[in-house]
């Protein structure tokens, strides 16, 4: 039986952060599934850093999520990989989070976080999962990955125990590779 992973996103998910995990995971032999806080299409962004301070935003393509946060039963995945944008925003304000996110963490099944994706897991009351851990996210995310009690390191790709965790989407080929690995 092919092993499940679970995408956990919403509108203002970054493009290339949800699309490129997705067919890695196809392409694997994975069975890949797209939650959202209601099952719908999503409108996904495209971030790119063109000289701003910052990154701009445009609108990207659009996504089909396969079920909502509340029919995740997470105890049938065998991973979890969080996209950023700006989904994280909201989708961290679902209350079925901290349940899919826990499950994750408590059977230190792989967890996959990038760019915005410190942001959902702020959403769990109980930070000791990340407690003496080292994470990295976009670098606006430093004070967040802070917040949960874990050490902010500036490399763009960081592996600590079952958390594999990216600065955006241009270090995704890093990202997913060691995802893979935590698969096995």
């Amino acid at each position: 039986m092919s092993k499940k992973v679970l995408l956990l996103t919403g509108d203002a998910v970054e493009a290339l952060e949800v699309y490129y995990p997705y067919y890695r995971l196809l392409e694997a032999g994975y069975e890949a599934v797209i939650a959202s806080p209601k099952k719908k299409t999503l409108h996904t962004v495209v971030h790119d850093f063109v000289g701003w301070d910052t990154y701009t935003e445009k609108p990207g393509y659009q996504l089909e999520s396969h079920v909502s946060f509340a029919e995740v039963d997470p105890s049938q995945f065998d991973g979890l990989v969080i996209p950023g944008g700006r989904a994280p925003e909201y989708i961290r304000l679902d209350e079925n989070v901290p349940r899919i996110l826990t499950h994750f963490l408590e059977n230190n099944k792989p967890v996959g976080a990038i760019c915005h994706a410190a942001l959902v897991l702020g959403a769990l009351k109980d930070k000791s999962f990340f407690e003496g851990r080292t994470m990295t996210a976009y670098t606006a995310c430093r004070f967040d990955v802070e917040q949960l009690g874990a050490k902010y390191t500036e490399e763009t790709l960081h592996v600590d125990g079952n958390i594999v965790s990216g600065h955006a989407w241009p270090d995704l080929p890093g990202f997913m590779r060691e995802f893979l690995k935590q698969l096995g």
